[in-house]
């Protein structure tokens, strides 16, 4: 059965009705971030209904046992992984809504959408007796959705074992393959002085001024950013440094004691983040020496830079899979923001390819998705496991076959 073939068979087995039923099932479940534990044993309870041997592993977070299953074929071949997340941000809870093909509700953009994608994708192969070769994993997990979780569940995870050759992410990037992708620290810097706060006219003549002293470190990081956006990449764009927040003070004419400056630093070189944040503190301890201050430097990395080889395998079998559904492969680019894939490819040391639906409203209260792209979705990943899977995965896609 060469690739078309195969394609023809996945579109027939997906049911669009029924990945509808399993996003809506998710969807109707809270679940903010470190607190996806019923999410959780909702997943679990649809894969062992659809006839899933299901395992539970704790992964450092026992309030959300992380959920995992596998399809095996009983040959040898390549196990490929879908990985998702079933923490959603902390906003009002939005209920699953279905109105003209459109799918509403918390976490059906970010990522439950995608997470049901990804269960379709496995009753689809296990009702067509595909991959005829590997094996597909299937991992879903809390504490993804910053600040307030620190992927501790994927480090553990791919700690214990529970990864693929390569892994999908259903994330929401569907009109380029992501070939690269920067690395990001989110950092705060609390300067601080000894006393109380003051009125401005009652200080002490060698009162430190920390407001000023704050504003001289923005600068300095501003400085830095015009320095590191020289280095670059042709995919992922360039480095830099953002400052968003600069916070003082209770009242126009009082002296603070404290002043807070909050931002991002992102980088597009794999393995140099000990040397940014080295870089950081050293910029930051150099702002405040000699100036009767303290400063506390909060550095909080979301994700590695990382670069996947163009010619690799998962790439090439993705690209087929994409061009059997959609017609046509997907120009190679970069992903915008840090997700899971940016922890699994220095850890785990593996191809993690973002890819989702087109859908809307990320990180808000109007988070929608059309049925047809969750569809898509599925019917690309499955397609990508029998592609990748089969030993041959290194063929052209003309000649890949199942």
């Amino acid at each position: 059965m060469d690739i078309h073939a195969a394609a023809a068979v996945i579109r027939q087995a997906v049911n669009p009705q029924r990945l509808l039923h399993t996003a809506q099932q998710l969807i109707a479940v809270p679940s903010p971030t470190r607190s996806a534990g019923e999410a959780a044993d909702t997943l679990a309870r649809i894969l062992g209904e659809a006839g899933f041997a299901v395992e539970r592993p704790v992964a450092d977070w026992p309030d959300a046992p992380a959920v995992v299953t596998r399809l095996t074929s009983g040959a040898p071949g390549r196990t490929l992984q879908f990985d998702g997340h079933l923490d959603t941000v902390h906003l009002p809870f939005v209920p699953p809504r279905f109105d003209d093909g459109i799918l509403y509700g918390s976490g059906c953009s970010d990522m439950k959408g995608g997470i049901a994608a990804c269960v379709e994708a496995l009753r689809a192969l296990k009702e067509t007796g595909l991959p005829a070769h590997g094996q597909v994993l299937l991992t879903a997990h809390d504490h993804h959705e910053g600040p307030w979780g620190d992927r501790r569940q994927i480090r553990a995870l791919i700690r214990e074992g529970y990864t693929g050759d390569a892994v999908l992410l259903p994330e929401y990037v569907a009109d380029r393959l992501p070939v690269a992708g920067r690395g990001m620290v989110i950092f705060e810097a609390r300067i601080t002085r000894n006393g109380a706060p003051v009125h401005e006219v009652l200080r002490a003549p060698d009162t430190p001024d920390v407001v000023a002293i704050g504003a001289e470190l923005v600068s300095r990081l501003a400085a830095l950013n015009a320095q590191v956006q020289q280095v670059d990449h042709p995919h992922a764009g360039h480095d830099s440094v953002f400052v968003g927040r600069i916070a003082a003070g209770e009242i126009y004419n009082q002296a603070p004691v404290l002043c807070t400056v909050n931002g991002t630093r992102r980088w597009v070189t794999p393995g140099a983040t000990d040397a940014v944040l080295a870089q950081l503190t050293a910029l930051a301890e150099d702002v405040v020496s000699g100036r009767n201050v303290a400063i506390a430097l909060d550095l909080e990395v979301q994700g590695e830079a990382f670069q996947i080889d163009e010619a690799d395998p998962a790439v090439r079998a993705f690209q087929a899979a994409h061009a059997a559904i959609s017609g046509h492969p997907l120009p190679l680019g970069a992903k915008p923001f840090v997700d899971d894939g940016n922890t699994y490819g220095p850890l785990a040391a593996i191809p993690a390819i973002t890819h989702g639906p087109a859908a809307t409203g990320a990180h808000t209260l109007d988070e929608r998705v059309s049925l047809d792209e969750l569809v898509r979705v599925a019917q690309v990943y499955a397609l990508t496991a029998v592609a990748y899977c089969t030993p041959n995965h290194d063929a052209s896609p003309e000649e890949r076959t199942a």
